[in-house]
């Protein structure tokens, strides 16, 4: 996230006649190379983790409620360590908590891989080492996020900033292709390969330089605590954004049922549920570097309320297909749409959100985030066990129709944002 004192132009990267020599200035920052690079490990093993626990999951218990559990096991540490975490973020070194956390992950998977080779994995040991994990990203991700403009100059902070999407983008799409691949060879291989990429990732980010010195931080007191939720319902614009993407994807995420899809529904084995990953990220990197060539200048509301729109179309879509590529089309324009929501989402956090409060405003934006995905994973299981998966995905696309509609009207400050600097 910039200063506050970054112009409202650098809020979205633009492509121009100086893109290159900005891309070589970037070059020069070993500090944001070993930060991409310890980012994009941990996230590649992620996504490889992802995969192979829902395969797994569902082999075991045939469950659609099993899948949705999992995601309660992520959300649940996120939600009761929010407040602590970010306060943890804005007083102590970003990259050592990142790194700790990052070492937790591959001890956590490395269990999973230990367990599997034995034969002796079992729903409720995953759901725990799941729930292990994501107390870890609780504290990996918003360290991450407010780390990244320690590391290079404020003028160059937007070309980062993209470039640290793009490789996201990139690693949603590898991550779930190889975990569907890879787990030919069996789970117990895919946790042992995210263990190491883990390990990697915190060996990379202990090393990671800073360029700007961090901040005295203010003392701890209650309000201090709570400044992160403060600040965001302050901002009725960020509040409205936040609050749309949450709903959207609490209701309209499918993502949970991909196993069940890729199985039972499409005919398809575990590539095909690696590829059924996969999809939502190839759409989300290509609208992304749209957005870097043609970023959005003027009525940013309104884009935001399309992009949810489409996102609950498409999820209708893939809940009624029945053959893989048209799934996979549903998929990445649903990814597609997504990013939209994201980049003006994060652009308005981006841009009003003071250094100081940055870990505490991230770990509130990533409840927000953890709940729409993980326990959305959650709402879609338990929908899916009382009416199916199909009729599940499709009443979760349509109910995101639903609240687009109704958030128009509740947060016509969003609705009617032009520019950015409007907020």
């Amino acid at each position: 996230m910039p200063p506050d004192t970054t112009p409202a132009a650098e809020a979205t990267p633009v492509a121009g006649p100086d893109a290159g020599r900005d891309g070589e200035r970037l070059l020069r920052h070993p500090g944001l190379i070993g930060f991409l690079g310890a980012r994009g490990l941990s996230q590649f093993a992620n996504q490889m983790q992802v995969v192979a626990v829902g395969w797994q999951v569902y082999a075991l218990t045939h469950s659609a409620l099993a899948l949705g559990l999992v995601g309660l096991a992520q959300f649940v540490p996120t939600a009761l360590l929010v407040f602590v975490s970010g306060q943890v973020v804005d007083r102590f070194d970003r990259r050592r908590i990142a790194s700790v956390c990052q070492g937790i992950a591959a001890l956590a998977t490395l269990a999973l891989a230990v367990a599997s080779f034995r034969g002796a994995l079992t729903p409720g040991l995953i759901y725990g080492l799941v729930a292990l994990l994501g107390a870890a990203r609780a504290f990996e991700g918003p360290s991450v996020q407010a780390l990244l403009p320690a590391l290079v100059p404020a003028r160059l902070f937007p070309r980062a900033a993209a470039l640290a999407a793009s490789l996201q983008q990139t690693v949603t799409i590898l991550g779930p292709a190889a975990g569907g691949l890879l787990y030919g060879l069996g789970g117990g291989f895919v946790y042992a390969l995210c263990a190491a990429c883990f390990a990697a990732a915190a060996l990379a980010m202990r090393r990671v330089r800073l360029e700007q010195a961090p901040k005295p931080r203010d003392k701890v007191t209650l309000a201090a605590v709570f400044g992160g939720l403060s600040f965001i319902r302050s901002q009725p614009a960020i509040l409205g954004a936040i609050s749309l993407d949450l709903f959207a994807v609490l209701l309209g995420g499918a993502t949970a049922m991909l196993p069940i899809f890729a199985q039972d529904i499409l005919g398809a084995g575990p590539w095909g549920l690696g590829l059924l990953r996969a999809a939502p990220a190839m759409g989300a990197l290509a609208v992304s570097l749209l957005l870097a060539r043609y970023p959005i200048r003027r009525r940013a509301g309104a884009c935001m309320f399309a992009a949810v729109i489409v996102f609950g179309a498409a999820t209708v879509v893939f809940g009624l297909s029945r053959s893989v590529p048209l799934s996979v089309l549903a998929l990445a324009v649903l990814g597609g749409a997504d990013v939209v929501s994201v980049v003006v989402r994060q652009t308005l956090v981006q841009l009003h959100t003071p250094d100081a409060l940055r870990g505490r405003v991230a770990a509130v934006h990533l409840l927000f985030v953890g709940t729409s995905n993980q326990l959305g994973e959650f709402e879609s299981g338990v929908l899916a066990a009382l009416v199916g998966a199909v009729p599940a995905v499709v009443l979760g696309g349509v109910g995101t129709l639903l609240v687009a509609a109704a958030w128009m009207r509740l947060f016509p400050a969003l609705r009617r944002l032009d520019r950015f600097e409007a907020a």
